[in-house]
């Protein structure tokens, strides 16, 4: 099982429709975008550009389209950025080209992109089963404030579930059968932001931290600046911090900085929305 929270940092997607069969990809910084957007792809290995095609495949669609994405999301850091860009893109190709998508088909095109994906379009708080694309709802009381901290050294994530399935398989850790964790559940419904710190974990922490002891530095620097709790964001390399209140999280935020253990700090809060038509 798999809790996911939508948090304040966004990318933006743009399309416009072309003469032409083309699909191209511009990538641009944000104002606020922290780190080097060099390691973007701009062809069809870019989920954004998979997800155009899909919906032109989808639709029968003979146009191309232009696509801009503005980033505010770290790259490579396990935020699901790209699948955030992904979502959009489904959804501004299917107005841009006036396909009349549903919610169900561009669920099921999100689905088939990738297991972040179909949450990206939902946001908000939500469970997810199977590979994180069977959604529902989570009931959520209040807003949680988050410090997110990530060095450029990025993990590889097919090398993070290697060692997962290392671990299991040498006996170092049982695979956990799905089931709700009633602590979450129950922290969220209240909106306990101490409750749920206590009960955050990560199944791929351990694998995480193991390819890249560095990050224990950060999570220590988190605790002692009086974190709530502190988990490794899905597949690493980036390290999450629960805060009691938004000046906690910037206090958090100063003490991760001033330590020098990482070279992206940012601060967020959520639930956020998931993916919404700026302009139609």
């Amino acid at each position: 099982m798999t809790v996911f929270q939508a948090v304040s940092l966004y990318e933006t997607v743009t399309a416009e429709v072309r003469d032409d069969a083309l699909i191209t990809l511009r990538v641009v910084a944000g104002p606020e975008f922290p780190g080097d957007i060099g390691g973007v792809p701009l062809d069809d290995t870019n989920l954004a550009w998979r997800a155009a095609e899909a919906v032109r495949n989808e639709f029968g669609v003979s146009d191309g389209i232009d696509l801009s994405i503005l980033k505010g999301v770290p790259v490579a850091g396990g935020m699901a950025g790209g699948s955030a860009d992904a979502a959009a893109a489904l959804v501004a190709c299917s107005e841009a080209w006036h396909c009349g998508a549903t919610r169900e088909d561009l669920h099921r095109l999100a689905a088939a992109l990738g297991a972040d994906v179909p949450f990206a379009l939902l946001g908000h708080t939500a469970v997810g089963l199977g590979r994180g694309d069977e959604l529902s709802p989570a009931m959520t009381r209040g807003e949680f404030h988050w410090v997110f901290a990530m060095q450029r050294e990025g993990l590889s994530t097919p090398e993070v579930f290697a060692r997962f399935d290392d671990q299991v398989a040498a006996g170092q850790r049982a695979p956990d059968a799905p089931h709700v964790d009633t602590e979450v559940m129950g922290a969220l419904m209240a909106g306990d932001a101490a409750w749920l710190g206590r009960a955050l974990s990560n199944d791929l922490q351990d694998a995480a931290l193991s390819l890249a002891p560095r990050l224990h530095g950060v999570m220590e620097t988190m605790y002692d600046a009086d974190a709530l709790g502190v988990v490794v964001s899905g597949s690493g390399p980036t390290i999450a911090a629960l805060a009691g209140s938004a000046q906690h999280a910037l206090s958090i935020a100063t003490r991760v900085r001033a330590a020098g253990v990482a070279d992206v700090v940012l601060t967020a809060s959520g639930p956020a929305t998931g993916t919404v038509i700026l302009e139609g």
